[in-house]
């Protein structure tokens, strides 16, 4: 009898293919119906996977051929098997949990996503959270946003950022954190490494204490976006903000808007980001940002050659300052974004922007609202706009236009094809001249948001309007701003009232009164009537100041019940 032979035999017999333990795995599993199938899958694989590297292993294969040593490790392979079922069933039993943590807050439960923006979440419920957070290790973003009651209770949930060190995204803002708070975020920074998003915005309280938060930056930081819009941060925190921005070398968009203290160290913050070549978006808009600030910033303009973004708006001591710091301008060759609306430009300012203003050929969006010298400079700045065929968003509401730099608009307005948004709101002169638009109306097919609130309309600058709709140059306007134009007669209305169910994407219409005033509806209103339901995408009309009688407002009351509409009327 050949011994060998028979020990290699049942050594081969008690040996398993990794198809017959797939398929003894798949016998268990029908019985086990209550686990979800993802789980099933993951056991299944596992199995598998563990199986798969025994039978290739060589040095198993020859311990193998030994009965006793085979059969003592089929019983280590069956208690690893039990304890992977434990292991699962807690699993299923711990993501259960979630969901129903989830539901109490009327929200869906994600396995990367963990929003419970606006809540009414508790420092009870960020302690459950915390306890959770074991079962939500693929957990990439957190928006805990909204939550306001959730001051000086982090340290409830920083503590388990363990869990989810793959967490990418942080959302905080407005949830009345605290210097406590701001102390327990910096300290648990090591817990979660591959943050490279953190919104703070809207928590007074962490003015004064940034410090706590930002000594724990490293040079590894992987931030990339740092949102702290309206924190009353002090000169100390902008400070504090520098020597962290000197470890943020990955930065991309930073937004310190509504600080108005911010300014008066904007020197050494800029000094740092010159060391941030990856920035795409900066946002310091009411910062108390002065002539200086402007030209410390503007020196640190030549090393972001990827900025897209600037907002430099609602500064109004940076006024002198962009003579100089405009021709800087010209190192953001893909400058989408260009907010500088009430920052009192002075006449060397608009000077200084009319000549950079060709260059910028990537511009999309442009903001110069409420500076009063732009309408009295000459219009040589507007006709430049010609050479920004990119241009969608155009606003220059309140800067006191001259007929001439009106002209000089709506001349370079006829190569702004791709424009979408136009506000001319509170220029007067604008009044018995919007003939002078109707070329770019016609021109610009893709125009979605019309402004003319307070520009003196008369019957002429309606019909102008009424034009554009019924010959179809105006089907994809979605917004249309004529309030405060007391000075449009009857007539007028009547005129426009008769063509606007041509405008069949319109969404939003205004016609509201100056605050001081009142009048009556005329005829018009029965064609208000008639036209409003051939409006399939109208949502909002503003009609305040408009003294309706009973019968008027119980047939708007009428339409806006049958067609969902938000009438606002007094």
């Amino acid at each position: 009898m050949d011994i060998k032979g028979s020990e290699k035999k049942e050594g081969e017999a008690q040996k398993k293919s990794p198809f017959d333990l797939i398929f003894s795995q798949i016998q268990r599993k029908k019985s086990d119906k209550g686990k979800s199938d993802i789980f099933q899958v993951k056991k299944f694989f596992k199995v598998f996977e563990k199986e798969s590297t025994k039978t290739t292993n060589p040095k198993d294969d020859q311990e193998s051929v030994a009965g006793d040593h085979v059969d003592y490790k089929q019983g280590n392979e069956e208690t690893t098997t039990i304890k992977e079922e434990d292991e699962l069933d807690s699993d299923t039993s711990g993501w259960l949990k979630v969901k129903q943590f989830m539901e109490k807050f009327g929200k869906k439960a994600e396995y990367q996503f963990i929003n419970l923006n606006n809540c009414g979440l508790t420092a009870t419920g960020l302690k459950e959270l915390g306890s959770l957070m074991q079962f939500l290790t693929d957990a990439e973003e957190i928006d805990l946003s909204w939550n306001e009651l959730l001051g000086g209770s982090m340290t409830l949930l920083t503590p388990h950022f363990g869990h989810v060190s793959s967490l990418r995204i942080l959302s905080l803002s407005n949830c009345g954190l605290t210097a406590d708070d701001a102390g327990a975020l910096g300290e648990a920074l090591q817990l979660i490494p591959n943050l490279q998003a953190l919104d703070l915005s809207w928590n007074n309280d962490l003015g004064g204490a940034l410090s706590r938060l930002t000594q724990h930056f490293t040079t590894k930081c992987e931030l990339k976006s740092l949102n702290l819009t309206e924190c009353s941060l002090k000169a100390e925190d902008g400070d504090a903000l520098a020597q962290a921005i000197s470890k943020m070398a990955k930065i991309e968009f930073l937004e310190l808007s509504e600080n108005r203290e911010i300014g008066s160290t904007m020197k050494n913050i800029a000094e740092e980001l010159k060391n941030c070549s990856c920035l795409w978006t900066l946002k310091l808009r009411s910062t108390c940002l002065h002539q200086d600030s402007i030209r410390h910033l503007s020196a640190a303009f030549q090393y972001w050659p990827y900025l897209r973004k600037l907002d430099l708006s609602c500064n109004k001591a940076a006024g002198g300052g962009f003579s100089e710091a405009a021709a800087r301008l010209t190192a953001f060759k893909q400058l989408e974004l260009l907010d500088i609306h009430q920052c009192c430009l002075s006449r060397a300012d608009v000077t200084a922007l009319t000549q950079v203003i060709p260059l910028l050929s990537n511009l999309q969006y442009l903001d110069i609202s409420s500076n009063k010298s732009i309408g009295l400079s000459s219009e040589h700045l507007f006709s430049r706009l010609r050479f920004l065929p990119k241009l969608k968003s155009v606003n220059i509401s309140n800067c006191t236009l001259k007929k001439e730099s009106f002209a000089g608009l709506a001349e370079a307005s006829l190569y702004l094809m791709d424009l979408q948004t136009l506000d001319l709101s509170w220029n007067k002169s604008i009044g018995g001249n919007l003939n002078l638009l109707s070329g770019a109306l016609q021109s610009a097919t893709g125009l979605q948001s019309l402004l003319l609130s307070s520009c003196n309309l008369v019957t002429q600058d309606l019909a102008v309007i009424a034009s554009a709709a019924q010959n179809g140059h105006l089907e994809r306007l979605e917004q249309l701003d004529i309030a405060y134009n007391d000075t449009v007669p009857d007539e007028g209305w009547s005129l426009f009232f008769e063509s606007v169910s041509a405008l069949k994407n319109l969404v939003e219409l205004d016609i509201s009164l100056r605050p001081a005033s009142s009048r009556e509806c005329g005829p018009w209103f029965i064609h208000l009537l008639s036209n409003l339901i051939k409006l399939p995408k109208l949502k909002e009309l503003g009609m305040q100041r408009w003294a309706l009688s009973a019968a008027e407002r119980q047939q708007l009351s009428r339409i806006q019940a049958e067609m969902n509409i938000n009438i606002h009327y007094d």
